[in-house]
């Protein structure tokens, strides 16, 4: 691997997977600008996926930069695989509106792009070849559906009082999961009542703060959603300190190996079951089948299920 530093993107590109193709075929190269590598386990293990796959893949060359969460550093980042004229991009967008025109530029230098993991906003999908990842609607959905399964084995669906702690404000995925899991909350359990929802913008930290806030301001909350693990295990954290975790249904999205191993001490109750090896081959795959002109779905989802305490036994514990 042949790693090159640009101060001025301030990002890392690495040269991957060089040996030849077969005669008869082309080597892609594919650009990938990720989100945030640095904040969470997903992302930095999506990243080592990526790099893996294609290291095994003969037929491309990858050019793998991450945007640090700066929307402006992502834009350039565009700009820069552009330039260099890559057979195709991948973006994880920091933003889904901000993104658009560099999304809308590449594809009028006829550059197929994928959105991976977390989809841009509707007004640019006619620039998109394929988006690659988790229905984070549905994703939203099922987490409702589990926390209401386990209001009514309580017995309390006719009393309870969920808050709920979303992701980063005007990030695809952070919009998309509130939104499946405030339309599905009220079709399966309408008499469960949501008393707050507030930002914990992917961080355990922020999020450990907002559930403080909340155990000060509500003295019945029985259940709490997280748009990630990593914010529902910080926010668990914070009621566990204020001896207040029992008797609160904790669920979250995408299972981190945090959330999987409080769920097997009996503190967090379930999450949806997403890896981040998948995701990342499942793009880098999506890229291939476009520039090979294979047909490839718009929405190229892979499915992400319900786990929770009862059948966890089901899934390995998450790398991340």
């Amino acid at each position: 691997m042949k790693i090159s530093t640009k101060i001025a993107l301030v990002c890392s590109t690495a040269m991957l997977g060089t040996s030849a193709f077969a005669d008869a075929h082309a080597t892609y190269t594919i650009g990938i600008t990720q989100n945030n590598v640095g904040v969470d386990s997903y992302q930095t293990t999506y990243e080592q996926a990526f790099i893996a796959a294609a290291e095994a893949n003969d037929a491309v060359e990858v050019v793998v930069l991450d945007a640090g969460g700066d929307v402006a550093r992502q834009i350039a980042q565009m700009e820069d695989l552009i330039q260099q004229e890559v057979d195709a991009i991948i973006i994880w967008p920091t933003n889904g509106e901000a993104v658009i025109p560099a999304v809308r530029k590449a594809y009028q230098e006829d550059i197929p792009v994928i959105v991976t993991n977390s989809n841009i906003a509707e007004a640019g999908f006619d620039f998109v070849a394929s988006f690659s990842g988790p229905d984070n609607v549905t994703q939203g959905a099922r987490s409702a559906e589990i926390m209401c399964d386990r209001f009514k084995e309580l017995g309390i669906e006719n009393e309870a009082k969920v808050v709920h702690i979303t992701g980063q404000p005007g990030y695809t995925t952070a919009i998309e999961r509130a939104q499946g899991f405030n339309d599905r909350l009220p079709e399966v359990c309408p008499n469960v009542e949501q008393i707050d929802e507030q930002p914990g913008d992917w961080n355990r930290e922020k999020s450990q703060q907002v559930m403080e806030a909340f155990l000060v301001q509500y003295d019945d909350i029985d259940g709490v959603y997280s748009g990630d693990d990593n914010m529902g295990v910080g926010a668990m954290n914070a009621a566990i300190a204020a001896g207040r975790a029992d008797g609160i249904t904790f669920v979250g999205a995408t299972n981190f190996a945090v959330g999987y191993d409080a769920m097997a001490e009996g503190t967090y109750w379930g999450s949806i079951y997403q890896s981040p090896v998948d995701d990342a081959e499942a793009a880098l795959k999506t890229a291939i089948d476009v520039l090979n002109g294979e047909e490839v779905p718009f929405l190229n989802y892979f499915d992400t299920p319900k786990i929770t305490q009862d059948n966890m036994d089901e899934f390995t514990r998450p790398v991340f």
